[in-house]
């Protein structure tokens, strides 16, 4: 068995995580040592993140990082999709999605690979996207989870709200796609059950 770790390193874009470090002593009459807290301020994207529907106000399902079923984030069957395209900026369509499917079966989870192996933070932000036809080409194999390192454009066309409007769940900025060498693959999501969030950083793990 092997397990590729698709986890991105934990950055973001517009800002960046604070993590300061407390030291406390302890001490007894028997032993004395110094234990360490750490304070977190961060924002729920950075590195590889969860996007759950409810990201968006409107297509709010209901979901919620504590909520969730732990059956729908560990070891998902999903059908990995390698594109054949330049490197170049412009749009993903559904005939690009089509071809790379070729004869496959598609999971209910997919994995869209656009970017080789490169990750999204090394190419220009949303310069690299999906279009309408290749979000309705998803939508028709009845998805419920997406994983790409490609998504939505910067002329902001709707490609969460249509996304998440058909109820399907996001992961976003995984990296090492190119690793994926078979057609499809088991996937871990992990992340902590922070109440009330749908937008969280996680893990993101694959084996074959």
């Amino acid at each position: 068995m092997t397990i590729i770790d698709l986890t991105s390193p934990y950055q973001g874009r517009r800002t960046q995580p604070q993590i300061t470090e407390e030291r406390i002593p302890l001490r007894s009459a028997t032993t004395a040592y110094t234990g360490l807290v750490y304070h977190l301020t961060s924002d729920s994207m950075q590195g590889t993140y969860l996007d759950l529907p409810g990201h968006i106000l409107e297509t709010d399902d209901g979901r919620r990082a504590d909520t969730i079923p732990a059956a729908e984030l560990y070891r998902r069957p999903a059908t990995v999709i390698h594109l054949d395209r330049p490197a170049t900026p412009g749009p993903v369509s559904a005939a690009h999605l089509h071809t790379a499917l070729g004869a496959q079966h598609c999971q209910n989870t997919l994995i869209i690979h656009a970017l080789g192996p490169r990750n999204s933070f090394q190419v220009p932000e949303r310069s690299i996207f999906l279009d309408d036809s290749a979000v309705d080409w998803i939508v028709s194999r009845q998805c419920q989870w997406l994983i790409s390192d490609i998504y939505e454009s910067t002329a902001l066309h709707g490609v969460f709200l249509k996304l998440f409007g058909a109820g399907i769940a996001a992961v976003c900025e995984p990296q090492n796609l190119h690793l994926l060498t078979t057609n499809e693959v088991l996937v871990t999501i992990l992340f902590p059950p922070w109440p009330k969030t749908t937008q969280i950083p996680c893990r993101l793990l694959a084996e074959f």
